[in-house]
């Protein structure tokens, strides 16, 4: 059997690389002669920067920057070999920067990309790809450009303070003194298109509470960042090159990534693309679920923003085009989380065993990652076992699929019949495996066709 791990990290918690290597673990206690691959995934946030540094060949810059509540951190870029900086806002932005008890979005600042933008020009690079994930702030990126030179101004000609909310005060943008540098390089933003800055679906809203917003301080935020949008547009957006027309910056897609950063960069000239076009093109992954029989992935929640643009839910997607089944497994599973059945997710567990302390939950998060898996696949297991007309048909986008049902197959039988290497036959074989001690040979197990009656 061929299962792909391919999970997100859990924010403040756990990185990818570690959750994979967890639930690899939790697979071998059920089916020990299993063959996983572990694919762990970064969408911008937390670890992008050092993953694609790894993957491409690139080295990791350290520099110390202007944290989200204004302290010195350590933070990092990467420099790849064709000439690009990887800049990662969660290694000086990141929620995880923000101590729990200083937790406003109203005050937190995305000064420190700025500088890490500028660290970047100062290496000479062609292009700087910022990844947006995991962030602790809200001002629409009004810091990073504050850094790269801007000034903001009020009524009174002074400098506003940092933060979302006080540009609501926002009078006029200064962008003399922006660095001249910016016109000279690409500016790539890896970003989910799904985060708008304004309107029923702003950033404000959806993301102000997770970040420590209480409702009075979201609609403060709100109001600023409209201001903010139309500030933005009048006295930068309009005199720079770039593909957003006027009215267009509120609701753009990305515009919203990580507290309406993306719409800062995008005033610059920075172009907002889907991250997941830009960050997972090196890893293959359609190539490696292609080749499995089961995909699981996981993240920190399953709720009802899964399916807009999280990792579990573009996993899912694309496994789905091939017939994959798909497990996710999650630290918490939070309102909505029915909704991504839709998105091409078959179960999902979480992962905590009962109720907990959220420090409990995060300092045992490894272990009952391990747990989880486990139970997770002596389900697989048991739905093995079932009789074959009650077992799941997986409908699958493939070729044979769409030859089989032009032929007169009903759609759900070909899909089945399409994949001769389905999960559940591939669960038979490791089950029969595990159960007489010796590994069976998948291929040989299929020919032969005795395997699937032979475990009891």
């Amino acid at each position: 059997m061929r299962i792909l791990i391919a999970p997100s990290g859990f924010k403040e918690s756990l990185s990818a690389g570690t959750v994979a290597a967890a639930i690899a673990r939790g697979v071998r206690r059920v089916l020990p002669f299993a063959r996983t691959e572990s694919l762990p995934l970064v969408d911008g946030g937390e670890g992008s920067a050092a993953a694609l540094a790894e993957a491409l060949g690139g080295r990791l810059v350290p520099r110390t920057t202007t944290g989200p509540v204004g302290d010195p951190v350590a933070s990092h870029l990467a420099l790849l070999p064709d000439g690009t900086a990887v800049v990662e806002m969660a290694a000086t932005a990141g929620l995880r920067l923000v101590p729990r008890d200083r937790r406003d979005p109203g005050l937190t600042t995305t000064y420190g990309v700025g500088e890490l933008i500028a660290a970047a020009l100062d290496h000479g690079v062609r292009r700087v790809l910022v990844g947006c994930g995991d962030s602790g702030t809200s001002d629409g990126g009004a810091g990073a450009l504050t850094a790269l030179g801007a000034r903001l101004l009020d009524a009174g000609g002074r400098e506003l303070p940092p933060g979302g909310t006080a540009l609501a005060r926002l009078d006029r943008i200064d962008a003399s003194g922006l660095d001249p540098r910016l016109s000279d390089v690409e500016l790539l933003v890896a970003c989910n298109p799904c985060n708008v800055l304004c309107g029923p679906r702003g950033v404000a809203r959806v993301f102000g509470p997770q970040k420590g917003a209480t409702p009075e301080r979201v609609a403060e935020l709100e109001a600023a960042l409209e201001r903010w949008a139309e500030i933005l547009e009048r006295d930068v957006l309009a005199h720079r090159g770039t593909e957003l027309g006027a009215g267009e910056l509120r609701t753009a897609p990305g515009s919203g990534a990580s507290g309406g950063l993306g719409a800062g960069l995008a005033a610059l000239g920075g172009r907002l693309l889907p991250r997941f076009e830009v960050l997972l093109g090196h890893v293959d992954l359609d190539a490696k679920i292609a080749a499995a029989d089961l995909v699981i992935t996981a993240e920190g929640a399953i709720d009802a923003q899964t399916p807009s643009g999280k990792i579990p839910a573009e996993v899912a997607r694309r496994a789905k085009r091939y017939g994959k089944p798909v497990l996710a497994l999650a630290g918490t599973i939070g309102a909505g989380a029915d909704q991504v059945h839709a998105a091409g997710i078959d179960a999902f567990e979480s992962i905590v065993p009962g109720p907990m302390r959220l420090a409990e939950a995060i300092d045992g998060g490894e272990e009952f990652l391990v747990a989880a898996a486990e139970r997770a696949l002596r389900m697989v297991m048991v739905g093995a076992r079932l009789p074959q007309a009650a077992r799941p048909r997986w409908r699958a986008e493939s070729p044979d699929a769409a030859r089989l049902t032009r032929a007169g197959v009903r759609e759900d039988d070909a899909a089945f019949a399409a994949r001769k290497s389905s999960a559940v036959s591939a669960v038979d074989d490791a089950a029969f495996a595990a159960r007489k001690g010796a590994a069976v040979d998948d291929a040989a197990a299929r020919r032969t066709g005795r395997v699937r009656g032979m475990v009891a």
